[in-house]
Order: structure tokens, then sequence, then C-alpha cells
């Protein structure tokens, strides 16, 4: 396994989508930095910085199921980015997930083979935990 390409997973563990991310960037041979971002939270800059590399606006980055339960306004079109980014900060489960950081750029890895475009390798093939085969090579 290689750190010489750093990967970054911004990781909900209960998400299935999140999951198969994290288990298709080790089966591409990384041992990836994950944050568990629903324990350490997020910092203002930091998905700032996220979001702009990704070509994310805040509320491009939302995640509307949560929003409609958490913080309802939020899914108003009127709702500025900043009060977006002000709730994601204090509810971390309001950021869609997975988002992946490498040299190549970060993205929202949905659908999960996303990732891929952000790796210098990847497995021929890849089987997702619902059973779904994923060809690569």
């Amino acid at each position: 396994m290689s750190q010489d390409f750093p990967v970054t997973v911004f990781h909900n563990p209960a998400c299935g989508t999140s999951r198969n991310v994290l288990a298709m960037v080790e089966a591409a041979g990384y041992r990836p930095d994950v944050v568990e971002y629903l324990q350490v939270g997020w910092t203002a800059d930091q998905l700032r910085d996220l979001f702009a590399e990704a070509g994310l606006t805040p509320r491009d980055a939302l995640r509307e199921k949560e929003a409609a339960t958490t913080v309802p306004a939020l899914l108003d079109p009127a709702t500025p980015d900043d009060l977006i980014l002000e709730a994601m900060l204090a509810h971390p489960v309001l950021v869609n997930r997975p988002i992946v950081r490498t040299p190549r750029g970060a993205a929202m890895c949905r659908p999960s083979e996303k990732v891929f475009d952000l790796l210098d390798r990847r497995p021929d093939r890849f089987v997702k935990e619902d059973g779904e085969v994923v060809e690569l090579g």
C-alpha cells in the first residue's frame, strides 16, 4: 500500500455510499486518511476550501434529506450560502458525503465510482456491499 499519493475520505460510516468509497480507495491500494466528520466536526475554512476545490457551493453540498428534518428553512432557495455553511458547522450531518480529496482535486463521490477519477490507480473490478459489480479494467 502506498501513502505517496495522499487520499483523504471525509466519511460517515453509517452511509453505504461512504463505506463503498472507502473500500474502493483501499481496494486501489491506498491507505486513506479517514475523517469521521460527524465526530470531529468541520471548520468554516475547511468547508470553504473543500467546496472550492470540488467546485461546489454550500447548497450543492447540502444533504437535503437531513436538512428537511434538521433545519427545513435551508431548503428554501432564497437561503444564502453563508447561512447554509453556518448550519453545516452546527450540524455536520448536513454535509453530503462522501467528499474525497487527493492531489487530483476534491469531489463529492456520489455515485461512489466518481472516486476513481481522483485516483492514480484502480482495481480491475470492485464489488459494492450490495453486490453490484463495478468493472474497471
